[in-house]
């Protein structure tokens, strides 16, 4: 409107430099600005979802020279509860840690979803049992809530003398575990480009291996699950060490996966803190 204003304005103080808009060619310009402005942005955003964590110059771990593997065996003697729960505490501290430092960019304008690689989208059980869709900050404050709780609960995991693990004690692992990689697989997805600036990238990169390991030691999560990730398995030399101790838990995978039940959709959607 301004603009037309100007340009009758001019013509009245000197008619012989008049001057026609056709409104039809300035709309159909703007239009194709507006797309071209569109397909840029749309261009970025792919560029933005690249996998950057599988970049050579970001695959190091924090402890490179480790076999991933000793860390994880059940020493002889020590009882299977007590091992999975030390495991457990400890791959809680290390991601609380790495998405402590980047929280402030993951916000409910930044993540309106809960997402991993791939579009993975991940869905939060209510108290009715219903599957709701949380920003990622929700959805990772009930993870660590319901983590430290649960922790921190005498009667799941005991620290007292003479007090016994519960029976389901396998199960709530199997929970904890996999709500911990919800939260690694959106690290990697979301906040990588964060991640590295810090230094933490190695850091990051140790405690999926650990988890990695540990969920392959003893089967404690559904491959629907992990297949998001595999290609970083792949980058950083654990797809060996997967396959060798995969084979020797085959046979309890099928006896856990009938206990367990699915929890996933029929697409890359899954509500996942319901045990």
């Amino acid at each position: 409107m301004w603009l037309t204003r100007a340009i009758s304005n001019k013509s009245k103080i000197n008619n012989s430099k008049m001057l026609v808009i056709d409104e039809r060619s300035l709309t159909t310009c703007f239009c194709r600005k507006t797309k071209r402005k569109e397909k840029e942005g749309a261009d970025s955003s792919a560029s933005a979802d690249s996998k950057l964590y599988l970049e050579a110059t970001v695959l190091e771990r924090k402890l490179p020279e480790m076999d991933i593997k000793l860390l994880v065996d059940l020493p002889a003697g020590l009882d299977y509860n007590e091992w999975l729960a030390s495991h457990t505490m400890s791959l809680f501290d290390h991601v609380n840690l790495v998405y402590g430092t980047i929280s402030e960019f993951c916000t409910a304008t930044t993540c309106p979803d809960m997402t991993g690689p791939g579009q993975r989208t991940y869905l939060w059980f209510d108290e009715k049992g219903k599957k709701t869709k949380v920003a990622a900050p929700q959805y990772i404050d009930y993870v660590m809530t319901f983590i430290q709780k649960t922790i921190t609960d005498e009667t799941i995991f005991p620290t007292k003398y003479a007090n016994e693990f519960p029976v389901s004690f396998e199960s709530i692992i199997r929970k904890i575990v996999r709500l911990l990689y919800h939260v690694v697989a959106h690290l990697y997805a979301a906040h990588f480009k964060e991640v590295v600036p810090l230094g933490l990238h190695s850091h990051l990169n140790q405690t999926f291996a650990h988890l990695m390991a540990l969920h392959h030691r003893f089967s404690l999560i559904d491959s629907k699950e992990t297949d998001i990730l595999e290609d970083l398995e792949v980058a950083l030399g654990l797809a060996q060490n997967s396959l060798e101790v995969g084979n020797n838990n085959e046979k309890k995978d099928e006896q856990d996966g009938a206990e367990e039940g699915s929890i996933h959709s029929t697409d890359d959607t899954c509500g996942d803190n319901k045990s």
